[in-house]
């Protein structure tokens, strides 16, 4: 995920609380704050690091925005959803059909591969960073894809405010920003909140996937999921033990390396040193196996070319 170009607010809770930060001159009202880079008070998941767009990715934008990219009204920032709006699916997509939410589409790779798969399903790509939005639409036209629409938005927001609750068939979150050091776990997509967003937008009986390729967060998100009153792990108690991947990475040490580069001596590992205590053997499970509707896409294959393992979770919203 990315996000906005403000301040980075991500250090607000090591210092003496203050007031909620304000834009001058704008008023706010609760559910658009994303432009200070909070959310009901919250730390956005994203930093926006670069939206200018150039060559064909501006004329990408410039010809086929208006026609694929829900216009989304805002009221503080470009990336915010007025609390007012509802997305009609069956108006834009001409036609009443499931409806599959990726949250975090990035170029588009995962999004448009399972729209040309799955012909009979719409699919919304929300994504934050314009480039990769501007990809997705090259990706959409080339494909001749009639079935996807892209939203340039803060996710939370999508789920809460634009989705109609129950319309959502299923949610896909992968891969999302791990953000690794213990300060910036506040910042992390998968909480308790946005699992109850998540929820929210979900048919009864909705899935929720998500994967990610480091075990941090892979903890962190199943401890969400396992602890959230609205879903249960489709996978309980599966891939525990030896076949856990958890299991895997502990005994491999692959962690002690990122992005296949040796860490530096005297430093701890980015990615472990806020897993909490290596347990040797991860007797809960709970892990997914690979979701074949994923496409093996090149954030994706670099991970596992470094030697990480994927992580994946389901759950399923009880009825």
């Amino acid at each position: 995920m990315n996000g906005t170009d403000s301040p980075d607010p991500s250090n607000a809770s090591e210092t003496a609380p203050g007031p909620e930060p304000r834009a001058p001159h704008h008023p706010v009202t609760e559910g658009s704050q994303a432009s200070f880079g909070t959310y009901r008070r919250n730390p956005v998941s994203f930093v926006r690091r670069g939206t200018r767009l150039q060559g064909r990715r501006q004329t990408a934008w410039d010809e086929y925005s208006g026609s694929w990219a829900v216009d989304v009204p805002r009221h503080v920032a470009d990336t915010s959803v007025h609390p007012d709006y509802v997305f009609d699916a069956e108006a834009t997509f001409g036609r009443k059909a499931p409806l599959i939410v990726e949250i975090g589409s990035g170029l588009g790779e995962a999004v448009t591969h399972a729209a040309a798969e799955h012909p009979e399903w719409d699919f919304l790509a929300v994504e934050v960073y314009t480039p990769g939005l501007a990809n997705t639409l090259m990706k959409i036209v080339s494909g001749g894809l009639t079935n996807v629409r892209v939203v340039q938005a803060n996710a939370p927001e999508v789920l809460e405010n634009m989705l109609p609750a129950g319309s959502v068939h299923q949610v896909w979150v992968f891969f999302p920003d791990p953000w690794h050091k213990a300060k910036h776990h506040k910042r992390r997509l998968i909480q308790p909140a946005f699992a109850e967003q998540v929820a929210q937008a979900l048919e009864p009986g909705g899935l929720w996937r998500i994967a990610t390729d480091w075990s941090n967060y892979a903890v962190h998100a199943r401890e969400v999921l396992d602890g959230s009153p609205d879903f249960q792990n489709v996978h309980d108690g599966e891939r525990a033990g030896s076949e856990s991947p958890l299991t895997q990475v502990w005994a491999s040490g692959v962690e002690t390396v990122v992005g296949g580069a040796p860490v530096r001596e005297g430093r701890a590992p980015v990615s472990t040193t806020h897993t909490g205590p290596n347990e040797g053997v991860d007797e809960v499970g709970g892990w997914a196996p690979r979701f074949e509707g994923r496409t093996l896409t090149s954030f994706e294959r670099k991970a596992l070319e470094a030697g990480r393992l994927v992580f994946e979770l389901t759950g399923k919203k009880k009825s």
